[in-house]
């Protein structure tokens, strides 16, 4: 029996019908869920209860980010049995209201400040989506727009059908640093000690290493990265050092990443090299507030380096429940034979 509170990237082929979460959860094309069933194992009405939210039944994921479905936002006070639910409905943060920040902490679960569907990032990475206007064309070198090219989205302003992509988010491959940072952020935690800070991120229940002890950045070489004399494997997530610019300013490199044939930059197919340098910034504005910005420094692929992220965080009530979601192979290939080919005209 599907765990209805579960996210997935495809639905299960015992229904046909498929769902998304409209309100707390928006999703970015392949987010999406299985009907609930009731006790004889049949296809449950999908309508608001305190513990499944309001759902939207929709007759393929792609409409959901198509249509740009807002979130309607449920109060913290929808606590069943005392799991909370997330609070997208917070009140501004006024000089009345606002708390300082505590020095050198990022502790805490963070959502998109503007809610959910702030961090989805289908058009690609938020500063430039890929929606051809011409302030958001990218500085490719002649090799990055060779490789755009070859890259077959579901999204963007080169979108194909769901039958021609070769995403390998479609396949459920990890997605890698630094797309994790531009696929459905959502609540995100952050939890640190004296010698790192560890990010738990929300799609895929994958988490994050940034160490803080004073460790080099590894040198990049082909075939992975340098440290003492050792040449070591590429990562999905790098390699990060991070380290504290002032009290409230926290720096992140990450170098060390998969290369261009395993990862893409977003989900409208930009690239990404293995010879991508990531720099994140961490800015604990107030105590409620986290500006968590990026930019990529890839010759490979880019001949300049360029802004991706400007993300305003709100903190959240760290009892929340997260529900889990996670790319299945076997629902994905379901997906491909009940739509996904249908669509692309196979």
């Amino acid at each position: 029996m599907p765990n209805p509170t579960s996210d997935r990237c495809v639905p299960r082929d015992e229904n046909l019908v498929l769902v998304v979460r409209h309100s707390s959860e928006p999703h970015d094309g392949l987010g999406v869920r299985s009907a609930p069933r009731d006790a004889a194992n049949q296809p449950r009405a999908l309508t608001g209860t305190a513990g499944a939210g309001p759902w939207l039944v929709v007759i393929a994921g792609l409409v959901a980010a198509v249509l740009g479905l807002q979130a309607d936002g449920l109060a913290q006070s929808n606590s069943p049995g005392g799991w909370l639910i997330p609070d997208w409905n917070k009140a501004p943060v006024t000089d009345a209201t606002r708390k300082a920040a505590p020095r050198r902490s990022l502790t805490g679960m963070w959502g998109p400040a503007a809610g959910p569907g702030a961090g989805t990032q289908a058009s690609g990475v938020q500063l430039k989506p890929n929606n051809g206007r011409p302030e958001n064309q990218l500085p490719y070198t002649p090799y990055g727009l060779e490789l755009y090219r070859s890259h077959k989205a579901l999204e963007g302003a080169d979108a194909v059908l769901p039958a021609q992509d070769n995403d390998p988010r479609n396949r459920c491959e990890p997605l890698g640093m630094p797309r994790y940072n531009h696929y459905n952020v959502r609540l995100t935690q952050i939890f640190q000690d004296e010698y790192k800070v560890v990010i738990l991120y929300h799609y895929d229940n994958r988490w994050r290493v940034i160490w803080t002890d004073g460790r080099q950045l590894p040198k990049v070489v082909d075939g992975g990265v340098e440290i003492a004399g050792e040449i070591l494997e590429p990562r999905y997530f790098g390699y990060s050092v991070g380290r504290w610019v002032d009290d409230f300013t926290f720096e992140v490199q990450t170098v060390g990443t998969m290369a261009e044939d395993r990862v893409w930059l977003d989900s409208t197919g930009r690239p990404v090299s293995n010879q991508v340098r990531v720099t994140e910034r961490f800015q604990r504005v107030d105590y409620d507030t986290l500006v968590w910005s990026e930019t990529i420094e890839d010759p490979k692929v880019y001949t300049k380096p360029w802004e991706t992220l400007r993300l305003p965080m709100r903190l959240h009530d760290p009892r929340t429940d997260i529900q889990e979601y996670y790319c299945s192979p076997s629902e994905q290939e379901n997906y491909n034979k009940l739509f996904g080919n249908t669509a692309g005209g196979k």
